[in-house]
């Protein structure tokens, strides 16, 4: 499939970049897009919640009357878990929500979440940035125009650009990742999809399954 390569104006350069036909034409899984999505959710979750037991409160080791005779309930420590400031009984601890997904479920995520974007007319394919310092304000314009009305973009780099990095990482709106780190969340997250000519082209020069990973 022919795409269409603009400048940073958004005009037809008259160049485009073939996509090739065994990863934008398969029939997208939809499960395996919920999967991928629900593990880099889970995988950002801290798990640092944690309450104490009453092996950890402050408090006296000590008996607080004698098993019997008192005429009440038998009673433990101070810190027991009925009392105010005692130990809690089967709190929470500290653990990873993290779950494992197959890498061929994880890549089949990836490249179901490109053929939607192009089924919509959301991938853009830009001729490859030159910036020879940091500046926000061009990068953006040159955003502007390449986004059309859509507000939420990923820009995707062959490889790491320093100038191009700097010069977008304070726009909210927009995420500057390389190919090599595209994920089935940020490709869903966004409302359209701009590589530069050099990465859209790399989708020819590995395997199919390969590409998206």
């Amino acid at each position: 499939m022919q795409v269409d390569v603009v400048n940073s104006k958004g005009e037809k350069t008259g160049r485009s970049v073939e996509l090739p036909d065994d990863i934008f034409s398969i029939e997208p899984n939809d499960h395996c897009i919920y999967l991928a999505v629900k593990q880099y959710l889970a995988a950002q979750r801290q798990g640092t919640h944690k309450t104490k037991t009453r092996a950890e409160v402050h408090g006296s080791s000590k008996k607080l009357h004698k098993q019997k005779g008192t005429g009440g309930s038998r009673k433990g420590n101070i810190r027991n878990p009925l009392y105010k400031g005692g130990g809690n009984v089967n709190g929470p601890l500290p653990h990873g929500y993290d779950f494992k997904l197959n890498r061929k479920v994880k890549d089949l995520a990836k490249i179901s979440a490109l053929v939607y974007k192009l089924r919509e007319n959301r991938i853009v394919i830009v001729e490859d940035m030159v910036m020879d310092a940091p500046k926000t304000s061009t990068f953006s314009t040159s955003l502007d125009a390449l986004r059309g009305n859509h507000r939420k973009s990923l820009f995707i780099l062959p490889e790491h650009d320093v100038n191009v990095y700097l010069s977008s990482r304070n726009l909210s709106s927009n995420k500057t990742i390389v190919l090599s780190d595209m994920n089935t969340y940020d490709l869903t997250n966004a409302q359209v999809v701009i590589f530069t000519e050099s990465a859209a082209k790399m989708f020819n020069e590995v395997p199919g399954e390969e590409a998206a990973a």
